[in-house]
């Protein structure tokens, strides 16, 4: 039964956020400073090439456009505005604010895929704001408008991202869906880095090839992949919970491999983040996978080029 494997969905596809938490430790312990645009190039062109090299599939039809659309979001236009965030912003306060995707995800789930908005969703959502808040916001920081328009703009297109995933089905294999939206992402990104930054740092290290390959490999080909295989399979409020533990692991990565200490404040915050996490996964019966990965399933599966015939309506308790 489809239904059998959604809790090992749900595991595999939180690996991905659980994966990003790393990025900041690799980012400043093993990669040239002042260099964000080129990290994020570097974590998406290679990664989607190699997809769509072992996969050997390229997009057919509307989804020439729609990979363009997805990359966009996804992955150019979010990496791009975390960046101008992430400087702006200082002491978490980027994260923060990043938290309220879950919400902008079940509103534009209201519009685009016939969903309901729940008191449970945002209850979580104002639970798991105040939860990464109390994890990585320090008391002195100082909020910029730029900053904050620019988080706010990353949660908002990696909602629409993720809910236009879920809303444009396909056939296509998840490894080559996955290659198309990373090569698409990284072929934005290449002229702004090239604008912004100029070109490769003079000097390159061992050290700094091994963090880039280890963010591009693990950190984008592995975790994406696992990120949109979760989408096919999982309602896309209860994935878009899930990025609430990438501040939760970059916190303990740093407890264990930078020596950090834990306040009460940041002991309060991981509980309020886990809080948020099970009250949004439970309650909501998740959709069952993607029919296309069940053969054995009655529906129609759609074909690559669209989202084909209309699937049976969802009963109302699979409705979020």
């Amino acid at each position: 039964m489809l239904r059998d494997r959604l809790p090992t969905t749900l595991l595999l596809t939180a690996a991905a956020p659980a994966v990003w938490g790393t990025t900041y430790v690799v980012t400043t312990e093993a990669l040239p400073p002042d260099r964000p645009l080129l990290a994020a190039l570097l974590r998406a062109l290679p990664a989607g090439l190699l997809l769509v090299a072992l996969t050997r599939r390229l997009p057919s039809g509307d989804w020439w456009w729609r990979s363009l659309v997805l990359g966009t979001l996804n992955i150019g236009a979010f990496f791009g505005l975390l960046f101008v965030a992430a400087y702006r912003l200082p002491g978490g306060a980027a994260a923060t604010v990043g938290a309220v995707q879950p919400l902008f995800v079940a509103v534009l789930a209201v519009g685009l895929l016939g969903t309901r908005l729940r008191p449970r969703t945002l209850a979580a959502t104002l639970v798991g704001m105040v939860g990464v808040g109390l994890l990585v916001l320090r008391a002195d920081a100082r909020l910029d408008p730029p900053g904050l328009a620019a988080a706010l703009g990353s949660a908002a297109v990696m909602a629409t991202g993720v809910v236009l995933s879920k809303r444009w089905t396909t056939s296509a294999p998840a490894l080559a869906v996955t290659g198309w939206q990373l090569t698409a992402g990284g072929l934005v990104l290449l002229p702004v880095a090239l604008l912004i930054e100029g070109g490769p740092p003079p000097t390159i290290t061992t050290l700094n090839v091994g963090g880039y390959a280890y963010l591009s490999l693990v950190g984008t080909a592995v975790a994406y992949a696992l990120w949109f295989r979760g989408l096919r399979g999982l309602q896309p409020t209860s994935v878009a919970f899930l990025g609430l533990l990438s501040p939760l692991v970059a916190t303990l990565v740093g407890l264990v491999a930078l020596g950090e200490s834990l306040s009460p404040a940041q002991v309060l915050g991981a509980l309020a983040v886990v809080g948020a996490l099970v009250a949004a996964q439970t309650g909501l019966p998740p959709r069952p996978q993607d029919p296309s990965l069940d053969p054995r399933s009655p529906r129609t599966a759609p074909t690559a080029d669209g989202p084909g015939p209309l699937p049976v309506p969802p009963t109302p308790l699979e409705r979020t």
